[in-house]
């Protein structure tokens, strides 16, 4: 299968328990980052790596995501009218971006039952997943060399980060082999969230994946895992040791800015880091970090 990658699906159905009640009416992929919305960035990763067709994998209460993606005429026209043309051009961004489908998920069956969701959308070819608990900083390339991998391959490709191994529960872990003359890893076996003397390795799987359209007859005949859900890491795992069309996975060890937003103090610091590095916010925000650290040494 030589299929250029042109479709991405964003699993978005969660509850956000962990971050109520700021998520009694809000969706948690609303939360800002900054300015925009955690889920725009995503969003925009997706569409910066060549992905125009977007699919959100929905659930009750997430009217507000295709809200935001949408037109707004009349604020619009007020900026227009007061001659605002940033602030215009940010607002109408998001509904410019791409073409942006939506999917209830239905029962919360787990993340591989939402990969599943899309199947009728994604058809027989390779496409994206991207989960928005995990933002990729815009200046580090990783779904571009995923891509790149897949179509090189014909697997299914996930992204790995090295973690500390007390860590590596919290996480989906990978044994791999590496490949000579290669930038990515062969993936031999995938444990869900392994106890830490249980782990093969200290290298966790992200929130980013170009799979093969072969994952969802896979994940048909899936049944539960882990808490009880339909885990994607069982599908990708059977996939590693198949043989034919569309099987073996294959990982790319990502070592750049990555901004976790899965809980609250690392939502902070994303928030904290992201605005220290504009250049409207930056030298402001930088120089009270360090007024209020110094006020902290007591």
């Amino acid at each position: 299968m030589t299929s250029r990658v042109n479709k991405a699906v964003i699993p978005a159905a969660g509850l956000g328990t962990r971050f109520l009640p700021a998520t009694k009416a809000m969706p948690k992929e609303m939360l800002p980052v900054v300015d925009k919305p955690a889920i725009q960035y995503v969003v925009e990763e997706a569409v910066s790596a060549g992905m125009t067709d977007i699919l959100m994998i929905t659930g009750r209460n997430k009217r507000s995501l295709e809200d935001h993606f949408d037109r707004v005429p009349f604020i619009e026209q007020t900026l227009e009218a007061k001659g605002d043309h940033e602030k215009l051009a940010a607002v109408r961004r998001p509904s410019e971006l791409g073409d942006i489908h939506y999917l209830r998920q239905g029962d919360p069956k787990g993340l591989g039952h939402a990969v599943l969701r899309a199947k009728l959308h994604v058809g027989n070819e390779p496409f994206a997943v991207l989960l928005g608990d995990d933002l990729i900083d815009e200046r580090d390339v990783l779904l571009k060399t995923m891509i790149e991998v897949q179509e090189k391959t014909g697997g299914s490709v996930i992204a790995l980060i090295e973690v500390d191994p007390d860590q590596i529960s919290a996480y989906g872990c990978a044994d791999i082999s590496p490949i000579d003359g290669e930038n990515y890893v062969q993936v031999s076996e995938l444990v869900e969230k392994p106890a830490v003397d249980e782990a093969p390795s200290n290298l966790a799987v992200i929130g980013r994946y170009v799979l093969h359209p072969r994952v969802f007859d896979v994940l048909e005949t899936t049944g539960p895992g882990r808490g009880g859900e339909i885990q994607l890491t069982d599908a990708l795992q059977t996939l590693a040791s198949a043989d034919g069309e569309g099987s073996g996975v294959y990982g790319v060890v990502f070592r750049g800015r990555r901004y976790d937003t899965g809980d609250k103090l690392s939502y902070i610091k994303a928030v904290v880091t992201l605005a220290s590095e504009r250049d409207d916010l930056g030298p402001d925000l930088q120089a009270w970090l360090k007024s209020f650290t110094h006020s902290l040494d007591g």
